[in-house]
């Protein structure tokens, strides 16, 4: 947005436009909540670390599904975590099942639903292969698309399959009557699963484009993809969006796929404010609780090694052994002995 843009905007539109209410009333809600396990909380300290984790995108860790999706920002920031935490498995090189992937999505998010994920792998898979593994540069980007731009994506649903049933109803044979025996028979060349006619679909849909409440890619864009190809499919033109650059930079958050796995791994810091309640939220309004077991959990994916002064499982295990070996030795000659006693006392009464 340029700045003339910004200040053209009445107040409200701008408010509207950035979710601005909706982050003061989260931010509101999160410190109401925390207060009540600890009253003495800093309002101003609470407030800017809240909005220093929503300027670095790090707000949606650990956060109920309906607030990481409320925004634009938020799914972005959603990705682009999601990218931070487990672009190690890209690196090495591993494909994962679908299942495996919405996994990891819930530790980030735990009511996370499977659906998004089973639709991102459609995008990269036919439907009789949604068992197929997949890698990870492939799964982030087509995930990418279908987060940011899900409600964008139902709507071209809705127009690809209206203009499949009218691509269907003149496909029956046309014969004339009077015709010799040479009349030809006129009938629609292409079938169905040859898609629809890509100009025909970019003008059904780029009215949707800056025209929405939802977030849309730029008209522009959809022309460099429809425009190179004389007929579409649905998840054709879904895996087109998924490979562009243009609207990868557009949404501003993952680096091109050259670069997808390059670079040291930066930190990450968790919001402190999700992390000093005992119990989490589902939603902010909401009276239904998760443990801090499953937050937890959900830590462990970012420390590769045990904490220093803390014990690795192996030594644990070998600590127990020793243990263990201790306890059975002393077992055994406490065994010893009454055995032993058992004996004298035997012998005394047979004496």
């Amino acid at each position: 947005m340029t700045t003339e843009d910004r200040f053209s905007m009445t107040a409200e539109k701008y408010l509207a436009k950035h979710n601005i209410l909706v982050y003061l009333e989260d931010s509101v809600a999160q410190l109401l909540e925390h207060r009540e396990e600890n009253p003495k909380t800093n309002a101003v300290k609470f407030f800017s670390e809240y909005f220093n984790s929503l300027r670095d995108g790090n707000h949606t860790m650990f956060r109920e599904y309906n607030f990481v999706k409320s925004t634009p920002h938020n799914r972005a920031s959603f990705v682009r975590l999601f990218w931070k935490c487990y672009r190690q498995i890209g690196k090495k090189g591993d494909l994962l099942s679908i299942q495996e992937y919405h996994s990891l999505l819930s530790l980030l998010c735990p009511d996370f639903p499977f659906e998004p994920v089973q639709k991102t792998a459609r995008i990269i898979l036919l439907d009789d292969a949604l068992d197929c593994l997949i890698s990870f540069a492939d799964f982030i980007y087509a995930f990418q698309v279908q987060f940011y731009y899900e409600e964008f994506m139902e709507k071209c649903h809705e127009i690809y399959l209206s203009l499949m049933q009218t691509q269907r109803s003149p496909r029956d044979p046309v014969v004339v009557p009077s015709g010799t025996e040479d009349t030809k028979v006129h009938q629609n060349s292409h079938h169905p699963s040859d898609g629809v006619d890509a100009m025909q679909y970019f003008r059904a849909v780029y009215p949707l484009c800056d025209r929405s409440t939802f977030s849309t890619p730029p008209g522009n864009y959809l022309k460099e993809i429809l425009f190179n190809v004389p007929r579409v499919s649905f998840y054709g033109f879904l895996m087109a969006l998924a490979k562009s650059e243009s609207i990868n930079d557009h949404i501003g958050r993952l680096p091109p796929k050259a670069e997808l796995l390059e670079g040291a791994d930066s930190e990450l810091t968790s919001p402190t404010i999700r992390m000093k309640t005992k119990t989490r939220p589902v939603s902010a309004t909401g009276n239904s609780k998760i443990s801090t077991d499953r937050v937890s959990s959900t830590q462990n994916v970012y420390t590769t090694q045990p904490p220093s002064g803390s014990l690795s499982s192996h030594s644990v295990k070998g600590k127990n052994s020793h243990i263990n070996s201790r306890k059975t030795k002393k077992r055994k000659d406490s065994s010893d002995e009454s055995s032993s006693d058992s004996d004298t006392e035997s012998s005394d009464d047979t004496n």
